[in-house]
């Protein structure tokens, strides 16, 4: 008994080694299989993918063969067109077979240079594809052919003939008013040098009689330049030594104001003068040599003075006055007779509206 089941566990052993045998073999062969199966999907994929690529290729080889199809036809129908040659006779012309001539431009330039005409040469096609792109563009630049191009020609020449009168005008006009600007310039200096000389030299006489023992004077702030220059008042009164007028009392700067306006009467006299209240600054000793040179203008012009000083009303010839009577507003004039010294009074009255 003990020995039959040996004998079964012997050949059982026996029999699952036969069976890992097998199995591992199987396998073996299987690992083979798939390895080959792999292979071949690989290359199965490879191929579909370069069949793929051939299929685009001979696609787009397809297509620029009918484009190079259509572009010799369109070519061939505008050289028809526009020149009246077929394919044969442009090919026989101007075929690649052809020497090149010279463009206009190269021909121009060896006759400006005094140069032979430059000989033709051979076709080479990168050359002539960049000269053909350079000519479409300069076309393109030219645009289309304008039938009313001489007419519109003839009528921008006939504006362009006006506008050119007119610009000599212009110019002549221009050289004349250069020339008047010129000769106002030159009457301008020899006026404001004349007048500025007089007026320097009386404001000079007026400010030491105004001011007894100071000295004033006008200087150019830009001597070199009359038309641009300015004109700067220098006024130092007796016993000072400052001379800008902005460090004088508000009395100072009134007197040598009226100094300025004087030496301008003076230099340039006229029939009249109208001045309002140009002493009411002054005490009494500069209203008496402001009195003086009222007194000298009045030799040879008449003056208006508007003012609140009884020592200017005495030297007056004549006093004219507002005055408020029962609501109403009167003028009142008195004229001062000094020759027999009698005074005649007579008055009007005017009523505001």
């Amino acid at each position: 008994m003990v020995g039959g089941a040996r004998e079964a566990l012997t050949r059982l052993a026996a029999s699952i080694a036969r069976a890992e045998e097998h199995r591992d073999a199987v396998a073996r062969e299987r690992a083979a299989r798939e390895a080959e199966l792999s292979e071949v999907r690989g290359a199965a994929k490879r191929l579909g993918a370069e069949l793929e690529r051939l299929t685009s290729q001979v696609h787009r080889d397809e297509v620029a063969r009918a484009e190079q199809r259509l572009r010799i036809e369109q070519l061939e129908a505008k050289a028809a067109e526009d020149f009246g040659l077929d394919v044969e006779t442009l090919v026989a012309e101007y075929g690649p077979t052809q020497p090149v001539p010279p463009t206009q431009a190269d021909v121009a330039a060896a006759e400006r240079d005094g140069l032979p005409v430059p000989d033709p040469v051979r076709f080479e096609r990168p050359v002539q594809e960049k000269r053909a792109a350079k000519a479409e563009r300069e076309l393109a630049l030219l645009g289309k052919v304008n039938p009313l191009a001489l007419e519109e020609f003839a009528a921008l020449e006939e504006r362009y003939k006006f506008l050119s009168e007119q610009l000599e005008d212009l110019r002549a006009t221009r050289r004349d008013l250069l020339t008047v600007v010129k000769d106002v310039d030159a009457r301008i200096l020899e006026v404001f040098a004349s007048a500025f000389a007089d007026t320097a030299r009386e404001f000079e006489q007026v400010f030491t009689v105004l001011f007894p023992g100071g000295e004033g004077r006008l200087i150019l702030t830009d001597p070199e330049d009359l038309l641009a220059t300015g004109v700067e008042v220098e006024a130092r009164p007796p016993g000072k030594k400052i001379k800008r007028l902005s460090l004088l009392s508000g009395g100072e700067r009134s007197l040598t104001a009226v100094a300025m306006l004087v030496a301008i009467f003076r230099a340039r006299p006229s029939p009249f003068y109208i001045m309002d209240e140009v002493e009411a600054a002054l005490d009494d000793v500069n209203l008496g040599r402001l009195i003086t040179l009222l007194a000298q203008l009045r030799e040879k012009s008449q003056l208006i003075v508007i003012t609140h000083q009884k020592r200017t009303m005495e030297i007056a010839d004549a006093l004219y006055g507002v005055t408020m009577r029962s609501g109403v507003t009167q003028v009142i004039s008195q004229r001062l007779n000094r020759a027999d010294g009698e005074n005649e009074r007579h008055g009007r009255g005017e009523e505001n509206e």
